[in-house]
């Protein structure tokens, strides 16, 4: 008997698009003899429609995401908890009518940033008992929040970047005083980050002082909460991992490098995408053997501090003493067959295909219910 899958994209972020892309991806790569795909997609208003499965609609078009369309078939989750053992019966508003759409086994979120990575969807699916993908609700939430993740991995003896928390509020009452406070304790070159957004959206590199206000402003269309962090002088290093059966240790990859060309600030939202400026990836990254076991090291402790389940990467830097300070943890890290994750396992002997069915073997296995 084949394994029914809910694939889940789009949402409510301003990733909406790359959320899409990243479902295409992976429509074009499951293995149908093994899994049947039901796709739902979520419209940037937040409604979960019945869409179309082939991949060719998720794909970028002249560089541009695609996006849900508002028309379709309106999914209705279950009204109550399935039974131990039963599939999860997905209906749909079909031309006025409730219509039974399928009896899935598992959900797999390809959602990224808010209403969908940070917890909120993990909560609506555990609120039902319905199987998932990925890590759980505080987790999610966690790792959502690049200054929650920064105080969890530093609890856990986890080497950050030095950084700053500005709530809007306060930059409102008190914005010199912030400013200053940044200048006196963070060396420059200065990034300013929203906590709670992904893909370098309104992040900015800042050199200049007088720049930061800027900065700082378009940080905050993006999230009323934000991090303003120290640069860091180093080689920009991503680890993929991987939960194991239970008692053993996170699984692992060599790690790959994004080289940025000098033509680039830093690697931002269109040169991740839209091929803005130079940007080369290497895997595996040229790192020594001394320095690829301490990524790999860092990597699977972060994830097990995180309480992380199913997959993550890990992204750090790794400085010229050989120290390795973490940039950012993404629980649903890009995912087209061109991504940096795949990629890097395919490097070890994981093909995609076969990674995706990993996951959802995972997921399968997994309780429901309390986490």
């Amino acid at each position: 008997m084949t394994t029914t899958i809910a694939l889940l994209f789009g949402g409510r972020s301003s990733e909406h698009g790359i959320s899409c892309v990243t479902a295409g991806g992976i429509l074009g790569a499951i293995d149908r003899s093994r899994f049947d795909v039901i796709a739902i997609g979520i419209t940037a208003d937040g409604r979960w429609l019945h869409v179309s499965d082939d991949p060719a609609q998720w794909r970028l078009h002249d560089g541009t995401a695609p996006e849900v369309p508002s028309d379709g078939d309106e999914v209705l989750l279950p009204a109550a908890v399935k039974r131990p053992g039963e599939k999860v019966q997905l209906r749909v508003i079909r031309e006025g009518r409730v219509e039974d759409l399928a009896a899935v086994d598992v959900v797999l979120p390809l959602l990224h940033g808010p209403y969908g990575e940070d917890g909120t969807v993990q909560g609506a699916l555990e609120l039902l008992d319905i199987p998932y993908v990925g890590s759980g609700v505080l987790a999610s939430a966690t790792c959502m929040d690049k200054a929650a993740t920064k105080a969890a991995l530093e609890a856990a003896g986890i080497a950050t970047a030095r950084g700053i928390v500005l709530h809007e509020d306060e930059w409102a009452a008190r914005g010199e005083e912030a400013l200053a406070r940044v200048r006196a304790e963070l060396r420059a070159p200065w990034f300013v980050k929203p906590a709670r957004a992904g893909s370098s959206l309104g992040v900015s590199r800042v050199t200049d002082p007088a720049a930061l206000e800027h900065a700082v402003k378009t940080a905050f269309a993006e999230d009323p909460r934000i991090l303003i962090e120290e640069g860091v002088t180093g080689r920009e290093v991503e680890c993929g991992v991987l939960a194991s059966p239970p008692g053993q240790a996170p699984r692992t990859t060599i790690p790959g490098e994004v080289v940025v060309g000098d033509d680039l600030d830093f690697y931002d939202y269109e040169s991740k995408y839209f091929g803005k400026g130079t940007i080369t990836i290497e895997v595996p990254a040229a790192l020594s053997d001394e320095e690829t076991d301490a990524v790999r090291e860092v990597a699977a402790r972060a994830f097990t501090a995180l309480g992380l389940e199913g997959l993550a990467r890990v992204d750090v830097f790794v400085t010229g003493s050989g120290e390795v300070v973490v940039n950012e943890v993404n629980t649903m890290p890009g995912f087209t067959p061109f991504s940096m994750f795949p990629v890097l396992w395919r490097n070890m002997g994981l093909e995609y295909a076969d990674l995706i069915a990993d996951l959802i073997e995972q997921a399968r296995a997994r309780r429901v219910g309390l986490r």
